[in-house]
């Protein structure tokens, strides 16, 4: 059934409005922006019509079954529509008000509605306290935030859940900005019925998901996720920002989402087990999850350092080889066939031992002469490559270089600067390549790479 969720063949919005100020006007104009292929049905009994299309005064109105409906009404009004949504035997409803547990006794009350209207139905809900959902493969996006204020992420492979809203967006709108799609957006908000166990389930069934990413401020259902997590992280990894590792997080967390404290060093066992990939801030959410939806974890530890800067590379020694949660790497060590390939792409004053650095004057065409033998080498199972615009002759053509790369072996790549680098940077997100701005994001990419490789390896051999 939560394909009907992630792909509705038609969508309610019940408080839609021709008012720019209102909640149910930007819901509505993002759902036909962005280009929506189902039938869209404005709720309201104020309106005749709105944005064009026909409108509703009640979805009794409608026809029954409804995929999808969005609630963009106050928190009790809001809970006195469910009955209505429930006689349309609506299969997902979403509701976007706060104002539930997260303010105390009487919005916890009313959650407590919403669970016993829906009970034994067939409608279940996301939020309350929601900003929507977003998915590009399917056109739908019932977020709240108007689009001339935060441009969403198109087409990508990172299904992406989070229990706040208002971050989920600002990572949407970064995401946006560097050239990075998703799978689908789900803000589960206050999780009254539907929870992140649940969304793991669609997001692993889902073709176009390739990685999940988790935002959450507390787990729901520790048993139900861990089985969950540890069953779909053989298939697919997951990488997991857990909030409230401190009391003062718990607290202000419990605040926002009314969210539950869970003992963090419990946690962390119980996500090491599953597989799962812990982030610590926004940013590694992200990279992670871009590094494992575009490249297969490296089979061994053995890591070859391609660069033009010979600062860089020694900054990524000794980054790999210093242990990150538990997990260090090697440095690739090459025979003296390889070395001798390796020096007659490369100028006389390159050094080809690892880190192998062209130096200043090494051109695209080297570098993926270099690049070619590396792939081709049994001595090396990863290679972390800098693509630095910055030296003179690294022109745009270093792209299709790194793209030939790491469609034969696991590849990360740094692109550190400003101007050209940020044009390198684009067309490698275009060309699904993991490229990262900083040496300490490249190299952290490829530990977690490595990092899930090994879990999958580990079970595997214990089954």
């Amino acid at each position: 059934m939560l394909e009907y969720l992630r792909s509705p063949r038609n969508v309610a919005v019940v408080g839609a409005s021709p008012d720019i100020r209102k909640i149910g006007n930007a819901v509505l104009d993002n759902l036909i922006k962005s280009g929506f292929r189902g039938q869209i049905f404005p709720v309201s009994p104020s309106y005749d019509q709105i944005m064009g299309l026909k409108c509703y005064t009640s979805l009794d109105d409608l026809e029954k079954g409804l995929d999808l409906v969005v609630i963009a009404l106050p928190a009790k009004k809001a809970v006195e529509l469910l009955d209505q949504c429930v006689r349309n035997l609506s299969k997902f409803v979403i509701i976007i008000a706060g104002g539930f547990s997260e303010t105390g006794e009487e919005g916890r009350l009313l959650e407590e509605q919403i669970r016993a209207k829906i009970r034994g139905t067939q409608t279940r809900v996301i939020g309350p306290n929601t900003v929507g959902l977003l998915f590009p493969f399917s056109g739908l996006n019932t977020a709240l935030t108007p689009s001339d204020r935060l441009y969403y992420p198109g087409k990508g492979n990172i299904g992406f859940v989070s229990q706040s809203g208002a971050l989920g967006l600002l990572v949407m709108d970064s995401i946006t900005e560097n050239g990075l799609g998703v799978s689908g957006f789900v803000n589960i908000g206050n999780r009254v019925d539907l929870t992140e166990v649940d969304l793991l389930s669609m997001f692993a069934e889902d073709p176009n998901t390739k990685s999940i990413v988790l935002y959450l401020e507390s787990i729901s259902d520790g048993e139900g996720f861990f089985s969950k997590a540890r069953d779909i992280s053989m298939k697919k990894p997951i990488v997991i920002l857990k909030t409230g590792r401190t009391t003062e997080a718990a607290r202000a967390a419990t605040l926002h989402t009314g969210a539950m404290a869970t003992d963090d060093r419990v946690l962390e066992g119980i996500l090491k087990q599953a597989g799962v990939i812990r982030a610590y801030d926004e940013v590694e959410l992200m990279d992670y999850g871009k590094a494992l939806a575009y490249q297969v974890p490296p089979p061994g530890d053995r890591i070859a350092v391609v660069t033009t800067a010979g600062g860089v590379g020694v900054v990524t020694t000794d980054l790999l080889t210093t242990s990150f949660d538990g997990i260090k790497l090697r440095m690739a060590t090459f025979n003296e066939s390889e070395k001798a390939e390796l020096k007659r792409h490369a100028l006389p004053i390159a050094s080809v031992n690892n880190p192998i650095d062209l130096t200043a004057d090494g051109s695209t065409e080297a570098y993926g002469s270099v690049l070619k033998i590396l792939t081709e080498s049994d001595s090396v199972d990863g290679i972390i490559a800098y693509a630095l615009p910055q030296t003179p002759k690294i022109d745009l053509g270093i792209v299709d270089a790194l793209k030939e790369a790491s469609r034969k072996k696991t590849l990360v790549a740094g692109v550190i600067g400003y101007r050209l680098a940020k044009d390198v940077l684009t067309e490698l997100e275009k060309a699904k390549v993991p490229a990262f701005p900083s040496v300490r994001r490249a190299t952290d990419a490829m530990k977690v790479l490595y990092r899930y490789g090994l879990y999958r390896r580990r079970r595997q051999n214990a089954s």
